[in-house]
């Protein structure tokens, strides 16, 4: 799309899914057979481009950040090229060495040409980095899978981190002068698809003829997260993932021969006490992928790893950044071999960026004594209570369940989530410090009348009832984190303590609950609960009770900096963005008086200007959705009511659909909505079309003749849209009239009246075309047919004049006097005949019936005397004109 009209990414995106026919309002609208055999689908206009597969919806389109395996310095030209680069862009052949070690540059294997000697644009980045022949024919061959979720086959195709880490592990592997630094660390924080970079590097791995078919052994700390990369490896077809069930199982599948993928858990390595773990086998062959390697019983075991595969390649892969003292890992596995942080995946949006919020303070448990503790959270009770209590309570665990503390927190958590959360359409979890006070969140949420919750825990043969009557099934507790997932479910809030804290993926969930102490590497985890993309969410939330915001930096201080940027805001720090977002927003009224509403419009008129104040006033309303019903957001709330009516005006006025509401989140919405709908304002806002009777009263309302011109001039352009299929040829030559006499107002030649006088004639032959039709004794349908050939529409081009074929002419000439016959109405009229007797149900998706149609067409033009040269084209228009008259 060209970079000058309006939101040309977003149109370019929403026509491929209409092409695909994505989406209820786009049934009947396209070819979706045709992207069948579409690898890749790009959506561009030089400053952004995005890329996706066949099937995307549209928030999962991506941008291609690095143009590998070259720099972005190096394709801007502004540094020489490595040899790995030029190789990659097809520039020199390998193996051709120089004497300084490079290689000798030789005519371009594929047509290649040297980098530019500009900036890259990201379209340059996208291009070179995903469509170069080499890069291109990598991607379609090993980073392209189907996914079958909930029923439905899903194509996907890798993001640029993942094709650059699973490129950048294989070239250590083949190029290391030794087995022991083949391997390596791969750390993409959580939700950026960590699981399916483990199956395209293990796709790869099965592909290169030097490897001879490995075998792949993934080791997992936990049962549930064996089970869910191994799952993404069924779902997307990858063959013969095997679980090990025992060390025993282990030998004998690793011992059972090559090319096998087996799936453990890291508890087969235990050591008995005074026994070295026995070795499984030496096989060299063999690549070791240990997920989450950071994590401490990796350490303890990384020995018995080593001992039970002696001769393998281990490549760890963790979603949380290696801390400052941690050796181990490094020495394990290796250094890192790619990095894809916090920060760029926000920026990527492959992640949604998390704030975290201090609520109750009163009843925070971290960062002071116990006596302090109770102190402060006890304060209301009398002596004898207190000391009642703290006999009661002598932890901070204990202090942390009581009831008291809970009721005060469930209360508030019902009100921050019905006010915040629930609006918008997403979920929540709580987690609490261990499972008796789960138990008494959940008993106490059920009671205060919250909706609908869950608890899902550990199990032992040994608990009370109070726990025991909270023990589901495996099954059971399956079907009820499907329910959570599912946005449309009414199960709402997930209570745990010690599951689904890490490795788990709901994109619905926006806020987490906080009342348990979490640090470093537990604490990164944990938060990523809230950072999934979903449709309409800008943030993850996190609400800390326990105390944990207060020591965030002790938390986090065994990371380096820069490997935790961004990974929690405070959420005080949407203050600032909303005022300066504020700012923007208001700032394209500063020279109109804001009490006229028609000079407040008349800023809007220019389309560029609307894309403008549209970015900026969405990016106001993102920032007022999160900070609502805060006080700190309350002054700004008649800016956003008076700016919500002014955009629905410009929306009315200017027949723009991209002004809706409909990117503007449930809070937001609501309120500009009831304003909008006070008496007086509503009609203001609301579009009459120029066939509704109360269009000329409308206009009439207006305060001036120029406002009055303009909202016919829009009207109009909206139907001559709207409409334009159905007589492309009649609406054609409306459209270039409209044209021309804004041009001639627009360079003074007539004035306001003159111009409204204009645009009424034109509105009243839109109106009155059926009358046209009676006259000549024909209905719309057969006019509609008679203007396109009597006037053929070549492509997208203008009309041009149509000269009937002599037969034409010499039947008018040799008509009777008084009984000029008009064959052009008697030959659309004989092709609609044909069209309607064979329009069966549904014949717009049934191909033989409009290979007869477009047969009846061409015999009725030929036997009229068109020439081949004019018959294919006429077809092709007649044909899209039965679409729109005959295809409803």
């Amino acid at each position: 799309k060209s970079p000058t009209i309006q939101n040309p990414i977003e149109d370019a995106i929403t026509q491929l899914l209409r092409y695909q026919e994505i989406g209820e309002k786009f049934k009947g609208q396209g070819a979706p057979h045709l992207f069948e055999p579409a690898q890749i689908l790009i959506a561009t206009c030089g400053q952004v481009s995005m890329f996706a597969t066949m099937g995307t919806i549209h928030r999962h389109y991506a941008e291609w950040k690095v143009p590998f395996p070259m720099t972005l310095d190096e394709l801007a030209g502004t540094q020489p090229i490595t040899a790995k680069g030029m190789y990659g862009l097809g520039l020199i052949h390998k193996g051709r060495k120089t004497r300084k070690g490079g290689e000798t540059p030789l005519q371009s294997k594929g047509g290649a040409t040297p980098p530019l000697q500009r900036i890259p644009t990201p379209q340059d980045v996208l291009l070179y980095g995903m469509l170069y022949p080499d890069n291109l024919l990598d991607i379609v061959r090993n980073f392209t899978v189907f996914e079958v979720v909930g029923g439905t086959t899903v194509k996907k195709v890798a993001r640029y981190q993942q094709f650059i880490a699973v490129n950048r592990a294989i070239e250590r592997i083949l190029s290391a002068k030794s087995p022991a630094r083949r391997g390596g660390i791969i750390w993409h924080t959580q939700g950026s698809g960590k699981s399916l970079t483990m199956l395209w590097l293990t796709v790869k791995l099965r592909r290169i003829a030097g490897l001879e078919n490995p075998t792949i052994v993934i080791v997992t700390d936990r049962v549930d997260l064996d089970k869910q990369i191994s799952g993404t490896f069924e779902r997307c077809g990858f063959p013969n993932p095997e679980r090990a069930k025992s060390v025993t199982d282990l030998r004998k599948l690793l011992r059972s021969g090559q090319g096998k993928t087996i799936m453990t858990t890291i508890q087969k390595f235990q050591e008995a006490t005074g026994k070295l773990h026995p070795v499984l086998t030496e096989e060299k062959n063999l690549f070791v992928m240990v997920d989450e390697a950071h994590r401490t019983q990796y350490k303890s075991l990384a020995a018995n790893l080593r001992r039970a595969m002696p001769n393998a390649c281990f490549l760890g892969f963790t979603g949380t950044p290696i801390d400052k003292k941690d050796r181990s890992t490094i020495q394990t596995f290796g250094p890192y071999i790619h990095t894809y942080t916090i920060e760029q995946s926000v920026k990527d949006r492959a992640t949604v960026p998390i704030y975290y919020e201090s609520r109750l303070p009163n009843l925070r448990v971290e960062g002071e004594t116990l006596d302090t503790i109770f102190e402060r959270v006890f304060k209301d009770y009398t002596d004898n209570e207190r000391e009642e209590i703290k006999r009661k309570y002598a932890t901070i665990e204990a202090i942390a369940g009581a009831p008291r503390r809970i009721e005060r927190i469930c209360l508030d958590i019902i009100e921050h989530f019905e006010k915040y959360i629930y609006p918008n359409g997403f979920k929540a979890q709580v987690v609490a410090v261990n499972r008796d006070t789960a138990v008494t969140y959940k008993a106490t949420l059920d009671r205060l009348g919250a909706p609908e919750s869950v608890l899902i825990m550990s199990a032992t043969h040994n608990d009370p009832e109070r726990l025991a009557r909270y023990h589901l099934s495996r099954e059971k507790q399956q079907e009820l984190i499907e329910r959570f997932k599912d946005r449309n479910d009414s199960l709402a809030i997930l209570i745990v303590c010690d599951m689904l804290i890490t490795g788990f993926d709901a994109p619905v969930e926006q806020v987490m609950y906080l009342d348990s102490p979490f640090k470093e590497h537990t604490l990164l985890q944990a938060i990523a609960r809230v950072n999934r993309t979903a449709e309409g969410k800008d943030y993850g939330l996190v609400v800390d009770y326990w105390g944990i915001s207060r020591c965030l930096q002790d938390a986090l201080g065994i990371f380096h900096p820069e490997d935790i940027e961004g990974v929690m805001r405070p959420k005080s720090d949407e203050l600032p963005r909303l005022e300066s977002r504020h700012r923007a927003a208001m700032r394209f009224f500063d020279r109109v008086d804001r009490g006229d509403m028609e000079a407040c419009l008349k800023v809007l008129e220019p389309e560029d200007v609307r894309a403008e104040f549209d970015i900026s006033f969405r990016r106001f309303t993102q920032s007022m959705d999160m900070l609502l019903p805060d006080p700190s957001a309350l002054p700004y709330i008649k800016d956003l009511k008076w700016l919500g009516k002014v955009r629905n005006a410009a929306r009315a006025r200017y027949r723009d659909p991209s002004l809706d509401l409909s990117g503007c989140r449930e809070k937001v919405r609501k309120i500009i909505e009831e304003h909008i709908q006070v008496p007086g304002i509503d009609r203001l806002l609301e579009p009459v079309s120029i066939f509704s009777e109360r269009f000329d009263e409308e206009v009439a309302r207006l305060s001036s003749t120029e406002a009055q011109a303009s909202e016919m001039e829009h009207a109009i352009r909206h139907e001559i849209s709207v409409r334009f299929e159905e007589d492309p040829v009649f609406y054609q030559s409306l459209k270039e009239r409209v044209e021309k006499i804004i041009e001639e107002k627009r360079q003074e030649r007539i004035d306001a009246a003159r111009q409204l006088k204009l645009l009424q004639t034109i509105k009243d032959e839109m109106i009155n075309v059926h009358k046209v039709a009676e006259t000549m004794g024909i209905s719309e349908t057969e006019l509609a047919f008679y203007n396109l050939l009597s006037n053929v529409v070549v492509g997208a081009g203008s009309p041009r004049p149509f000269s009937p074929p002599a037969s034409l002419k010499v039947a008018e000439e040799q008509a009777p006097y008084g009984e000029k016959k008009e064959p052009k109405k008697e030959l659309a009229g004989l092709i609609l005949e044909s069209l309607e007797k064979l329009s069966v149900i549904d014949w717009i998706h049934k191909e033989d019936v409009q290979r007869q149609m477009r047969r009846q067409i061409k015999r009725h033009l030929r036997a009229a005397g068109y020439k081949l040269d004019e018959i294919e084209p006429l077809t092709t228009e007649l044909m899209e004109l039965a679409r729109v008259r005959l295809g409803r």
